[in-house]
């Protein structure tokens, strides 16, 4: 019952809020969908989390869409032996994972610590940070540490198939029985901050300003004055 709830019930309640929340928030509350600056509190943290963070999410990101959404078998066509995944998952991946986590630390510690961030910041924001920070750092502990105590566990033969399945609505919690907790604990908190997304300063994220390349050029002209 517990599995069932875990890997059946619980993603595919997550997924419907990460949905329904976000089209909620559009309709009611468009003016506060951004996320709030304190860059004039303090710069130079702000700056250097940031830039860590985002320069490591992204291929994190496309790191775990290939890892989840491709098929093992599609990339030993193609010529990618298991070997040569795992190098580059582990090497490649846990690079770019120390980045994310630096940064993620920092932006933690510097919302946490200095009082005029902290006092900025609504509870959702620490929580999202905390929560963050979490999910980095056990992705981090799953990739380096338990890959080396456990090298025959190979999550594209279990989790993978597992996260493929729930798209097609056919998850089997069984596959997910015999991942190690530290993964289990990966996901779970993976799927927790896609339900709190739509509620967060998170939706900024989809507030990309397209519109500007097109824009044309505003002018300033100088008024000479008599």
């Amino acid at each position: 019952m517990v599995n069932q709830f875990l890997w059946v019930i619980f993603p595919y309640i997550c997924m419907a809020i990460f949905i329904f929340g976000h089209i909620y928030r559009y309709r009611t509350d468009q003016f506060h969908w951004t996320a709030k600056s304190s860059e004039f509190i303090e710069k130079k943290q702000l700056m250097i989390g940031s830039i860590l963070f985002h320069l490591g999410i992204i291929p994190v990101i496309l790191g775990h869409v290939s890892g989840l959404g491709i098929p093992k078998s599609w990339l030993h066509a193609v010529g990618v032996n298991d070997h040569l995944y795992h190098i580059g998952a582990i090497y490649v991946g846990g690079f770019f994972g120390f980045m994310t986590l630096l940064g993620m630390i920092i932006l933690t510690f510097r919302r946490f610590t200095i009082r005029s961030v902290r006092m900025l910041s609504s509870a959702s924001d620490l929580v999202v940070n905390s929560l963050l920070l979490f999910i980095v750092l056990m992705g981090m502990y799953a990739t380096l540490v338990t890959n080396v105590v456990q090298p025959e566990f190979d999550y594209r033969d279990s989790i993978s198939v597992w996260f493929r399945d729930l798209f097609f609505l056919r998850p089997d919690p069984a596959l997910m029985s015999g991942v190690p907790l530290s993964f289990k604990i990966h996901v779970l908190a993976g799927f927790a901050i896609f339900a709190l997304w739509p509620f967060t300063r998170l939706v900024h994220v989809w507030s990309v300003p397209l519109i500007y390349v097109g824009r044309s050029y505003i002018l300033y002209r100088k008024h000479k004055t008599n």
